[in-house]
């Protein structure tokens, strides 16, 4: 990454190189502090969206309006006019017939939050980059990366109307859970690109190198750091196909260990399985969460043996994920109720960053190194 490459030192001397140090420091400092609330700005609006969701809110705001949405409705004639549209809506004809307009005040402004956050995090991206910009501390490669965040950005919104206008169609009560699955993938992307790019600015100075040089760690590291995103991306078409409300058992499904064949392939074409099918569903589901345990465990004796000084953090890492499935069977348990459904979201999102910030540390330092030049 490049950081400051207007900021060259005036003179060859030393008082001249110490200053630049700090001007330096100080602009790295700032660009790391304002990475990492981006990312926590993410968190919260992937807790807002998961609170959405589970109180069956998304579909409440019938329209997108990038701009003259953000403006709520301030009169009594405006919501009546806002209610009708939704009273359109396939929805509220076969869920929620006879819902008070009371009611929907309460989904709407769950939806209304949910998108004033999105602008928000928008504004809290796009502003302080133009002015980094400007002072000249984001060129190249990393001006390219922050642009590449701030475009998945972008086309996170997009998605998200997509997601919405799925649920619109007719017959539909929810949204589609390939498209959910692919909006919350997208926010753990830019969450987990917002990371990496943070831990990596002052590689050299954060010692961030200190578990270099260990190739099966690093392998390990990073196979972890992709199951937890497929992980992820498996429990968000259980969301969107609510699958977590069946089979609330454990460890066997319906009495069985592994659900029959027919059951689990009972879709045509048999590939559609993987996203309509609730019994497949779920099983993935439960699946790659074995998956993702026996490997954080598996990593943690690796490093416990071959790099002592990281067996604290690695085991802190597998108990992060022994956690996350013992709050996946609860919440299963529970047949997802919403502080359930919302602490199992965050969980995952909090394990997902350890997971980033493990691997980024395994980079090599050509990956993070910036200079004046």
């Amino acid at each position: 990454m490049t950081v400051g490459s207007t900021m060259t030192a005036a003179a060859g001397t030393p008082h001249a190189s110490v200053s630049f140090e700090k001007a330096q420091d100080r602009a790295t400092s700032a660009l790391r502090l304002w990475l990492y609330a981006l990312a926590l700005l993410v968190v919260a609006m992937v807790a807002v969206g998961g609170a959405t969701r589970l109180t069956g809110s998304g579909l409440s705001i019938t329209e997108w309006k990038p701009v003259t949405g953000a403006i709520p409705p301030l009169s009594d004639a405006a919501w009546l006019a806002e209610f009708e549209k939704y009273r359109q809506s396939p929805q509220y004809a076969l869920l929620n017939q006879g819902m008070s307009l009371d009611e929907f005040k309460f989904i709407y402004w769950w939806e209304w939050g949910h998108r004033q956050l999105g602008r928000f995090v928008g504004l809290a991206f796009f502003l302080p980059f133009l002015w980094f910009w400007a002072k000249g501390w984001v060129r190249g490669r990393l001006a390219l990366v922050l642009l590449g965040l701030g475009a998945l950005g972008g086309l996170q919104g997009a998605v998200g109307w997509i997601m919405v206008a799925s649920g619109l169609k007719p017959g539909m009560t929810a949204v589609a859970p390939l498209k959910l699955m692919l909006h919350l993938v997208i926010a753990c992307a830019i969450f987990a690109g917002l990371l990496w790019t943070a831990a990596g600015l002052g590689w050299r100075k954060t010692g961030l190198a200190t578990a270099a040089g260990h190739p099966r760690l690093r392998r390990q590291a990073h196979l972890l750091l992709g199951l937890v995103f497929l992980q992820i991306a498996l429990g968000g078409l259980v969301a969107g196909s609510k699958a977590g409300l069946t089979y609330n058992t454990w460890p066997l499904m319906d009495g069985r260990w592994i659900p029959p064949l027919d059951g689990l392939f009972a879709v045509s074409p048999w590939v559609e399985n993987f996203v309509d099918n609730v019994a497949l569903v779920q099983f993935n589901h439960r699946l790659m969460a074995y998956v993702v345990v026996g490997v954080a465990l598996w990593h943690a004796f690796t490093a416990w043996r071959a790099l002592p000084r990281l067996a604290g953090w690695t085991a802190a890492l597998a108990g992060l994920a022994l956690a996350q499935a013992a709050l996946g069977i609860l919440t299963l348990l529970l047949h997802v109720p919403l502080w359930a459904g919302l602490a199992h979201q965050l969980l995952a999102i909090v394990l997902l960053g350890a997971v980033v910030l493990h691997a980024r540390s395994f980079s090599p330092p050509a990956a993070a190194a910036f200079s004046s030049q």
